[in-house]
């Protein structure tokens, strides 16, 4: 079922989720470019405790940020050009480090991503000002 957002919305939902979630979280975002992945990790991200503002991290593939119980580790998988190329990514040592794994572009990671927790996908909808967000 898809939930149709607005952005305060989905920020909000993003932040008590972030609160909720258990050590060692691994959640995956998927949708088309725009659709908010980055958007919803931010504020997840701030329900980790993250203080300062998380960023997309398309070109450096991986953001570490301080959290309330530990690291909280942001990967952006856009630009992998194989699902290869993800078995780089450290996922053994982001699992044991990390309070939390926030994926975006989970599917070009292939058969590397290790088993989410929860997996969303996020949805342009006709209204602009609006974001469907899915449990998947």
């Amino acid at each position: 079922m898809i939930r149709t957002l607005t952005q305060a919305e989905l920020e909000a939902e993003g932040e008590t989720l972030g609160r909720s979630l258990q050590p060692g979280a691994l959640l995956a975002l998927e949708g088309e470019l725009g659709a908010g992945k980055t958007t919803f990790i931010k504020a997840i991200a701030r329900g980790l405790g993250v203080a300062g503002a998380a960023s997309s991290p398309t070109y450096a593939l991986v953001h570490r940020y301080a959290g309330r119980r530990g690291p909280v580790f942001h990967l952006d998988c856009f630009r992998l050009r194989s699902p290869a190329e993800a078995a780089d990514l450290d996922w053994e040592g982001l699992l044991a480090d990390g309070d939390a794994i926030l994926v975006e572009w989970p599917e070009r990671a292939g058969e590397w991503l290790p088993a989410p927790t929860r997996r969303f996908r996020l949805h342009h909808l006709a209204d602009p000002d609006r974001r469907g967000l899915e449990v998947v």
